[in-house]
């Protein structure tokens, strides 16, 4: 059974891939058609063999897999190996990864049909699934950071993707750089991992790590760490960066200037959910560090409500759903500072089909309004594109944290760990994720109802030739809704509060005293629900959505007048904190700056000037002086020759005597 399953899991990484290298390879020779239909195959085949593994490990009683497969090195006493885990974390990922992957292959074929780069990136996003699947699927480190640069590789080949966008080339190059400050600290973690403990297999380490918790060092003289405070935050730093955690989060709002489909890859289901799922496989060495964990809180709380706020003054549909995935990433890091770990990977699951839903929707109002993104100019849609608006309404609703939505059962898990966890900084992030509501739910139907009703704000000409997308398009939001809607009913019960996760997530006794208390209350789903609504966070959304249907549906000039009276406030989220012009001001201009100096200084004065040009003129100096020495005079050379044999015999009597 071992060896039939390994072929399994080898044949839901590699069917990716061999569609990618198809596609890529011979897109020429296979066309359009062929293109998109070996990479939907190969994705396919990635989902299906992906519910087979799953129904095997959560059904079927099947044992967790963890072997190597191959070996790719073997030298200085260690053995760097690709390997699966596939334990009910893992498969759980897998799921949700090829799913929500396969959805968005479908829908490229419409949102995609006149591009001419269509080839190309069907290529990139099967590739995409591949790297997003080999980071998951990994028993060792060295995987996962395979993996890990792969996925940050391939967001920049999509990113800018319209590489005659000069926008697309700067955001592609801006994810790039930001991922390479994150993946620098992710890359000082991996190699203390190696250092400490010997070895960089998950399971081998995590049996070390209680060993290793009591070990310190000083990286700056006088001062002690723990190690494993060390490892735990250097891995998060690479957290920070792929999924864009405060202060390294400014990448992914400019990955917009990608196609539609692959930012609802990106945000729901690959690249941005690499940094959670790894935190929660790392649970065996974080809950040995409580500095750690009251780092990751805060980062997160800081990053789920102030993203939250830009989402108000964001005119851009697929920005406003940007700054939700940023202000929903901050929600999943909290509940892992609050080591909730089950918690933050349901959200992530619920996240994933909501958010690729929400984005589709966009994507599908965009193809309709001939790529018209500004929500000033939409309104009354819903009459055109009643598919669109009843998918883009449950997104929302999901979003939100509407009862009996899959948003819901998740988001409201994750306020009730923040409230019951002891960690310093637990109140602070509960306040913030508890405000974090009500600006969900504000600017969430700010922007539904912009776009689907109100004034319409179209131009004649778009208004003529208005209707609902195709069924290439609509139909996977109609699929994406069932899961929005239900997922999170079915899976709240095993996930939060039962043993779903008992093999792949470690809770230490002290930090689980408020999960236990959480589950001593849970009476199913309908209490569940029931009791949400004694509870603060469903009315904050309640208000939310009133608040935005009194500014924008019924005072719509309210705004207005409010952006008027507050103007340094909304400049200053127009401004998104004036990050961007930090960080271009001080880095990118310093580095600028540095390398201007150095070319001046180092390369004309010191390479040019001392060593070429300063070499070349002692040499000609040199060859002037001896070129006076060559009179062509007879006597001139015989006048040498003396002294010379007088100075060799001075030489020769001063020896002897």
């Amino acid at each position: 059974m071992a060896a039939y399953m390994e072929n399994i899991y080898l044949a839901i990484v590699l069917s990716p891939l061999i569609g990618a290298l198809i596609a890529g390879l011979f897109g020429r020779f296979i066309g359009r058609r062929g293109a998109h239909w070996i990479t939907i195959i190969g994705v396919g085949i990635s989902a299906m063999l992906s519910l087979v593994a799953y129904k095997h490990l959560m059904f079927d009683g099947g044992e967790v897999y963890n072997a190597a497969v191959y070996t790719w090195l073997t030298t200085g006493g260690y053995s760097f190996e690709v390997g699966f885990l596939i334990d009910r974390l893992s498969v759980t990922m897998m799921v949700v990864v090829s799913f929500v992957s396969w959805m968005i292959h479908i829908y490229t074929i419409g949102y995609m049909r006149d591009d001419p780069g269509y080839q190309r990136f069907f290529s990139y996003i099967s590739l995409f699934t591949f790297a997003m699947l080999t980071l998951v699927m990994s028993n060792n480190f060295m995987q996962l950071f395979f993996g890990w640069e792969a996925v940050g590789l391939v967001s920049y080949l999509l990113i800018g993707f319209w590489f005659k966008r000069e926008s697309a080339i700067f955001a592609s190059l801006k994810a790039f750089i930001v991922n390479r400050v994150g993946d620098f600290g992710f890359l000082i973690g991996v190699a203390a991992v190696l250092m400490y403990f010997n070895s960089l297999d998950y399971m081998e380490v995590f049996s070390q790590a209680e060993a290793v918790a009591g070990l310190t060092l000083s990286p700056i003289p006088g001062y002690e760490w723990s190690v494993m405070t060390l490892i735990c935050i250097c891995l998060f730093i690479g957290a920070m960066g792929k999924s864009a955690q405060f202060p390294l989060h400014v990448w992914l709002p400019d990955s917009m200037e990608g196609p539609t489909p692959i930012s609802a890859l990106i945000h729901a289901a690959t690249m941005v959910t690499a940094g959670i799922f790894m935190v929660a496989r790392m649970s065996p060495l974080y809950e040995l560090s409580e500095v750690a964990l009251s780092f990751i809180l805060l980062v997160g709380a800081v990053t789920a409500f102030f993203m939250g706020l830009l989402g108000l003054v964001q005119n851009d549909i697929k920005r406003v759903v940007a700054y939700s995935t940023l202000s929903q990433l901050g929600y999943m890091t909290v509940a892992l500072g609050a080591s909730a770990y089950s918690v933050a990977i349901f959200h992530l699951v619920t996240h994933a089909f909501f958010k690729a839903l929400l984005f589709l929707a966009a994507g599908s109002v965009i193809i309709a309004l001939h790529h018209e993104q500004d929500m000033r100019k939409m309104g009354g849609l819903y009459r055109y594109m009643p598919v669109t608006w009843f998918t883009g309404l449950i997104g929302s609703l999901a979003l939100i944290g509407f009862p009996f939505t899959s948003g819901f059962y998740s988001k409201d898990s994750i306020i009730e760990a923040v409230h019951h966890s002891q960690l310093p900084g637990s109140g602070i992030a509960y306040i913030a994720v508890l405000l974090g509501v009500f600006i969900t739910a504000l600017y969430s139907f700010r922007m539904f109802f912009l776009t689907f009703h109100g004034e319409e704000r179209i131009t004649r000409h778009t208004w003529e030739n208005l209707k609902e997308s195709p069924a290439v398009v609509t139909v996977p939001l109609a699929v994406l809704a069932i899961p929005s809607l239900v997922i999170g009913a079915v899976l709240v019960g095993p996930m939060v509060f039962g043993d779903y996760y008992m093999d792949a997530l470690r809770v230490s006794a002290s930090h689980a005293e408020g999960l236990n208390e959480m589950a001593s209350r849970y009476t199913g789903v309908m209490g569940f629900t029931l009791n949400a609504f004694t509870h603060a966070p469903v009315w904050l959304a309640f208000a939310g959505v009133f608040t935005a249907w009194l500014f924008y549906i019924r005072f719509p000039h309210w705004p207005a007048r409010i952006v008027g009276s507050f103007g340094l406030l909304y400049q200053f989220l127009v401004k998104k904190y004036y990050f961007d012009e930090v960080y271009q001001a001080v880095f990118a201009g310093g580095a600028r700056g540095a390398g201007k100096l150095l070319w001046q200084q180092g390369d004309v004065q010191v390479i040019d000037g001392v060593l070429v040009n300063g070499t070349a003129r002692v040499i000609r100096w040199s060859s002037g002086v001896i070129r006076t020495l060559q009179s062509g005079y007879l006597y001139h050379y015989a006048f040498a020759m003396i002294i010379g044999l007088l100075l060799l015999l001075a030489v020769f009597v001063h020896q002897v005597f």
